[in-house]
């Protein structure tokens, strides 16, 4: 069964950061593009970053471009996204995603996979 296990949110003031983590089984952090989506009341999900295996190719949401850097360890299987300058409408349910495609991932779309979503909670 393949597991996503997200930590790291959790509430901060306008202008703080925060870094998420996502620990997958090796299958799944080698064989797929993982990432990042969100998802806040009333609001449809939205794709946050993505990175591909193999070379590591990164894509961005034109909202986070310049404050989000995603980024992968395959020594823990993990995918990290380092959150800067965060903004109030940061605020969401923020969910770790596996799928084969990057594409899937960043548009938004149903992936293959995902877990149990972290809050981040941004106050102004």
């Amino acid at each position: 069964q393949v597991q996503l296990v997200e930590s790291g949110g959790g509430s901060v003031q306008a202008g703080g950061s925060l870094r998420l983590s996502c620990a997958a089984s090796r299958y799944t952090y080698s064989n797929n593009c993982m990432g990042w989506f969100r998802q806040a009341p009333g609001k449809e999900r939205e794709g946050v970053a993505a990175i591909s295996p193999g070379v590591a190719v990164t894509y961005y949401a034109d909202s986070v471009k310049g404050r989000f850097t995603i980024s992968r360890d395959s020594a823990k299987n993990t995918v990290y996204l380092r959150m800067d300058s965060l903004k109030p409408e940061d605020t969401a349910m923020y969910y770790c995603a596996a799928d084969p495609s990057c594409r899937t991932v960043l548009a938004g779309g149903t992936p293959d996979y995902w877990g149990q979503g972290t809050q981040v909670t941004v106050s102004s």
